[in-house]
């Protein structure tokens, strides 16, 4: 059992909130156009939230229902390690990951929202709880007659 956080844990929480809170305030202006279609429940019967922290990381936004991620990047992205280490860790997390380009976001933003719904609406793989085989029924297997 984990005991009580350290002061410095809890500085980091604090400081990985502020920054969010900071990016919330001032988002891009492919963000801003994303917000705009995924906020109020827009993008049907879907929750997202914004400048979401999962710790160590802030993500742009997220749907926790259905533990998609989306983010918004600019060219700074491009074949970005510090993305694919993030990305492998979301997904250990149980995460999904879309990735769009700002220009992407900015000038087809019908083709954006048809990629994100599709990826909301189709099924998911089982939990790998779901993965092992049921547990037998009272001496089943047991060589015992249950008649």
């Amino acid at each position: 059992m984990r005991g009580a956080p350290s002061n410095d844990e809890r500085l980091h929480a604090r400081e990985l909130r502020d920054r969010a809170r900071e990016m919330r305030a001032s988002p891009t202006p492919a963000e801003r156009r994303l917000w705009s279609m995924l906020r109020d429940r827009r993008m049907p019967t879907f929750k997202f939230k914004r400048q979401f922290v999962i710790d160590p990381y802030i993500v742009d936004f997220v749907c926790l229902e259905r533990r998609l991620i989306i983010e918004a990047d600019g060219s700074h992205h491009a074949e970005n390690v510090y993305d694919v280490r993030r990305d492998a860790f979301l997904r250990s997390q149980g995460f999904s990951v879309l990735r769009f380009w700002n220009n992407d976001i900015l000038e087809n933003i019908g083709g954006v929202f048809d990629a994100i719904y599709a990826e909301l609406t189709s099924p998911h793989p089982p939990k790998p709880a779901a993965w092992a085989p049921p547990s037998p029924a009272r001496g089943e297997g047991l060589g015992e007659s249950n008649a």
